[in-house]
């Protein structure tokens, strides 16, 4: 039962069409593929599906739906950046899911838009000058924003959720046992589980940058102490990514206590036995 709903192709910054996504994932043998570029955004980067690109997203990933009835299930969403009081989830109501990210935190020390997902050394740059290294400060800010989009604006997917502690393989920023740490990811934990919201096992951090998962393992165990619902997601760029990592993702979720994973088939989010196939 292999699905995939986080996924990117050349309408954002992944490489490959649609279709070639969908050629790839019946090679991989999912049962459902869900198309989610990243979302437009109201300033310039370069990652994000261009406004104009909206149409013919829709109109290309629709079509696709009823080329592979019969053969895979198709979902149309997007991976949607939660600005506060810009962007979020709701401003999609077009779509079949979102998956909620939060890829930016207030402006970095030209004005612009920080990005947490990006270049570590642009990332510690804007630490060091805004911040004066202050790492406390600054996850404490990326989870409020997290909490923030929880309360007011939930997706159906959290997306990485503590991608953030991607930059600590550049420079050790902090230890994730810290107990203000360990407290930001419960309170943000308890109001995911609150929200019933689902929260993605994103394999990308591993097989990109051989780091861990998002979340790490010890937050997947506490997740489903929680009784938070997961799906495994690969992130993928490419159509070869698409069940890249996903044995750790299945072994991890399985060593947490995990018997079940949510997906969307048949047009409902429903839970089926967790099984690693691999």
């Amino acid at each position: 039962m292999l699905t995939n709903y986080h996924s990117h192709s050349h309408y954002c910054d992944g490489k490959g069409s649609p279709e070639e996504q969908v050629q790839g994932a019946l090679a991989q043998g999912l049962r459902a593929f869900g198309f989610s570029s990243h979302c437009p955004v109201p300033f310039e980067n370069k990652w994000s599906m261009k406004a104009e690109r909206m149409t013919d997203y829709l109109a290309e990933t629709n079509a696709l739906k009823v080329k592979y009835a019969g053969q895979i299930e198709l979902y149309v969403g997007m991976e949607v950046d939660f600005l506060p009081e810009t962007l979020g989830p709701k401003s999609f109501p077009m779509l079949d899911y979102c998956v909620g990210s939060v890829h930016y935190v207030e402006l970095n020390q030209f004005g612009q838009p920080w990005e947490i997902d990006g270049s570590s050394v642009e990332f510690l740059e804007c630490l060091d000058t805004l911040y004066s290294g202050d790492i406390r400060a600054v996850i404490q800010k990326y989870y409020g924003i997290i909490r923030q989009m929880v309360d007011t604006d939930p997706p159906q997917i959290m997306g990485h959720l503590d991608k953030i502690k991607m930059h600590n393989a550049a420079r050790h920023l902090f230890d994730e046992s810290e107990p203000w740490y360990v407290e930001e990811v419960e309170q943000t934990l308890q109001a995911i589980a609150k929200a019933g919201i689902i929260t993605e096992i994103n394999t990308r951090g591993n097989y990109k940058r051989d780091l861990d998962l998002y979340p790490s393992s010890w937050i997947i165990k506490r997740m489903h102490e929680l009784n938070i619902p997961i799906c495994i997601n690969s992130d993928s760029h490419r159509p070869e990514e698409i069940t890249a990592s996903f044995p750790l993702a299945f072994q991890t979720a399985l060593a947490a206590g995990y018997r079940e994973v949510r997906i969307l088939l048949g047009g409902i989010w429903q839970d089926v036995a967790l099984e690693n196939p691999f």
